[in-house]
């Protein structure tokens, strides 16, 4: 009898994220869940690897569709908590899926690699995972606060999508689909597949910067340029045609630039 698909679910909003709770309602049916989170909010981490070093994994209560998930909960950044939490929990099977999220506010543009949504995505493909990250936009000021939203048609791609990558899995060097989602989406909207913008999208403003500014005095404001903006970019989809944005990602960072131009300039031969 062959078993049933393992499915890892983590985020960076904290185990108690209702984001987090509407992923593991939506992928329920589709194999057996653990989830591992870390124990706040860690959002813009990154794929820092960071933590108390004498902090373990903490059993959380979680219930879903009337059933004990098994949840731990670790106060580390994502993706420490998911090295970890596949070293002390899966150790003798790798899950076939690794899903990040639900995640309170979008992730695009060249803004991803400080998504703590996305480092925990990357440290699951880095074990040979294939990964989604998932996120919903929602407005700057609940990025760090567990607010009442609508998860209902993020869930219902996160469905979709998981379904289609335990069937199939990712093809080559593809590592993890980052997936966005419009607040105004509903099952209907369509979705596209894109590239990363190489925009910025989230960027910090301080009325008065002075050598004395806290960190804490800027403000998150969302600037994009939409005149010189990728028409194929996550993006232009997600914020100009209102259409989830699906994005695959590699862990291969490695420039597309020509080899010989790039000998030529360093004097090489």
């Amino acid at each position: 009898m062959t078993d049933p698909p393992l499915i890892f679910i983590t985020n960076d909003d904290g185990i108690a994220s209702p984001g987090l709770h509407a992923a593991v309602d939506a992928v329920l049916d589709l194999g057996t869940v653990v989830v591992v989170a870390p124990s706040t909010q860690q959002t813009a981490t990154g794929r820092s690897c960071a933590g108390n070093g004498d902090a373990t994994l903490h059993p959380a209560s979680l219930m879903s569709s009337g059933r004990r998930v098994e949840a731990y909960h670790c106060p580390c950044t994502p993706a420490q908590v998911v090295r970890h939490g596949l070293q002390v929990r899966c150790a003798a099977r790798l899950p076939d899926l690794l899903i990040s999220g639900i995640n309170y506010g979008e992730n695009v543009g060249n803004c991803v690699t400080i998504s703590g949504t996305v480092g925990a995505a990357l440290e699951g493909a880095s074990h040979g995972i294939p990964a989604l990250a998932v996120s919903l936009e929602t407005d700057t000021a609940y990025h760090l606060s567990h607010t009442m939203q609508d998860w209902r048609t993020a869930a219902h791609f996160l469905h979709c999508f998981t379904r289609g990558v335990l069937a199939g899995g990712l093809p080559f060097d593809v590592d993890v689909l980052k997936v966005d989602i419009p607040d105004s989406a509903t099952p209907a909207t369509p979705w596209r597949l894109t590239r990363q913008s190489r925009q910025g999208y989230f960027t910090t403003f301080l009325e008065q910067p002075l050598p004395d500014s806290r960190l804490r005095d800027a403000v998150l404001r969302i600037a994009v340029d939409v005149r010189t903006l990728e028409r194929d970019s996550d993006i232009y989809a997600l914020k100009v045609d209102r259409v989830v944005a699906v994005t695959p990602l590699s862990l291969d960072l490695t420039s597309r630039a020509d080899p010989a131009t790039l000998r030529d300039l360093l004097g090489g031969t």
